[in-house]
């Protein structure tokens, strides 16, 4: 059994960072105290002037796989995620075929399971018509992450605009319900308006068609119907302040049955950098006007957000060039976004114990996740070392994705990830890599 102990390392969890040592026995943090002696074979690992922080919990991944594997893979995408601090990830069903079925759904696990290096879990996906099977995860409840609606613009037949599937859905599940909410009547109104005025559009109308009110829409649409069934509703990528007035910070999270989410792009990029990178942050919902990023933050930092993910949707570059209609929306964001937080740390915008909460404590109180997300004796050790006085540059050598490219290429962050544990296992550390051993299915403690 493999054991590993360091010794005074700052570690930061649970609203405090302390020095202290910490012995990790098989998968499971066995010990944390101020002095922890070991007799026999162990490895040491020397803290001092590092930081420990609980494995990043990433809840809205596309990883491509299955029938989308020229993008990425989900081998390929866990090795970034893992190099970046990301020890679990719970990945979308819009893959080919959708995941719209109990089997197909398994399908997905069962490829994670031989390949993937972080632990996973995958979304159930709602399309108009597969309600009945949709449903049938309230059996499996503790094994599944939650069901999926797009109540906007998706991939395939996941667009879920039949009230009636709605009313059910929300009705009935018994799991998290996370959509994505942008109002298409609204998006297809303001692009034949855009059409009308302009012959070519440029990635700069994206935020003007994919608009606020698309957002607001859909939002408050998806709130209304949790609300009317008591629905645990968890609200994906939050772009627009418009939104925010919508969700509270009146409850403790594990109390509220509304939740919300933001994502690193929108906390990081704006509507000014769509002249510098054009399509290659074309995504769903748009990057938005400044003042949108000010209240984003605004609404992280007092808890009306709960928690910080990164919609990873990685595309080929040529499926981002070419012309703005034809580029594929989404960005490969997985190695980085533990990374990208650091640099916000550094400018004062974000303390290390808020970064491990909304990364880490706050994903695992929304979506129930049994030990995991905290750094505590008895939990899983998916632990990551940061070093903070060195700095990491975005290189094209040294991005993981399959996809080959980020928006953030040439960024230079404040802080290295050194070490990256799952489930005991060091399977990054220093540059090198122990693939050994694959992530595990996570586990939910639902009632």
């Amino acid at each position: 059994m493999q054991k590993y102990l360091f010794k005074n390392i700052h570690i930061v969890n649970e609203g405090k960072i302390d020095v202290f040592d910490l012995l990790i026995k098989g998968e499971r943090i066995e010990k944390i105290d101020k002095s922890i002696g070991f007799q026999g074979k162990i490895t040491e690992i020397n803290g001092e002037g590092k930081f420990l922080l609980p494995g990043v919990i990433d809840d809205q991944v596309h990883f491509r796989e299955p029938g989308l594997t020229h993008k990425a893979t989900i081998y390929t995408e866990s090795k970034a995620a893992v190099a970046g601090g990301v020890t679990s990830f719970m990945e979308m069903p819009n893959t080919i075929p959708n995941a719209l079925t109990m089997e197909l759904l398994e399908n997905k696990y069962q490829i994670a399971a031989n390949s993937s290096l972080a632990n996973y879990s995958f979304f159930m996906g709602v399309s108009n018509d597969n309600a009945e099977e949709a449903l049938k995860v309230n059996r499996l409840k503790n094994d599944i992450c939650g069901l999926k609606i797009f109540m906007g613009s998706s991939t395939g037949n996941m667009l879920v605009d039949n009230y009636v599937t709605l009313e059910k859905i929300f009705s009935e599940s018994e799991v998290l319900i996370a959509t994505h909410c942008e109002d298409e009547k609204i998006i297809k109104q303001n692009y034949e308006a855009f059409k009308k005025e302009k012959d070519t559009l440029q990635p700069a109308d994206h935020p003007k068609i994919r608009n606020v009110e698309a957002c607001f829409e859909s939002s408050l649409s998806a709130i209304q119907l949790a609300k009317k069934h008591d629905s645990r509703l968890h609200i994906l990528h939050i772009s627009t302040e418009k939104e925010l007035q919508l969700f509270s910070n009146m409850l403790p999270l594990k109390e509220k049955r509304i939740t919300a989410e933001v994502c690193v792009h929108h906390l990081h990029f704006t509507s000014d950098d769509y002249e510098r990178l054009g399509n290659k942050i074309k995504c769903n919902p748009a990057i938005k006007s400044p003042e949108n990023k000010a209240a984003l933050w605004e609404a992280l930092l007092d808890n009306r957000l709960d928690v910080i993910a990164t919609d990873h949707a990685p595309h080929t570059l040529l499926e981002k060039m070419g012309t703005y209609e034809n580029a594929h929306a989404g960005l490969p964001l997985v190695q980085h976004p533990l990374l990208l937080m650091l640099h916000y740390q550094q400018l004062e915008k974000i303390s290390l114990e808020k970064i491990a909460e909304k990364m880490s404590h706050a994903v695992a109180d929304c979506f129930q996740i049994k030990d995991r997300g905290y750094i505590r004796e008895g939990y899983f050790a998916d632990l990551v070392v940061a070093d903070l006085s060195q700095p990491s540059k975005v290189t094209a050598a040294n991005i993981l994705y399959k996809c080959g490219w980020s928006p953030l290429e040439g960024f230079t962050f404040p802080a290295t990830i050194e070490n990256t544990f799952v489930n005991g296992n060091m399977v990054y550390g220093n540059n090198q890599w122990d693939e050994s051993k694959q992530g595990q299915r996570l586990n939910f403690n639902r009632r």
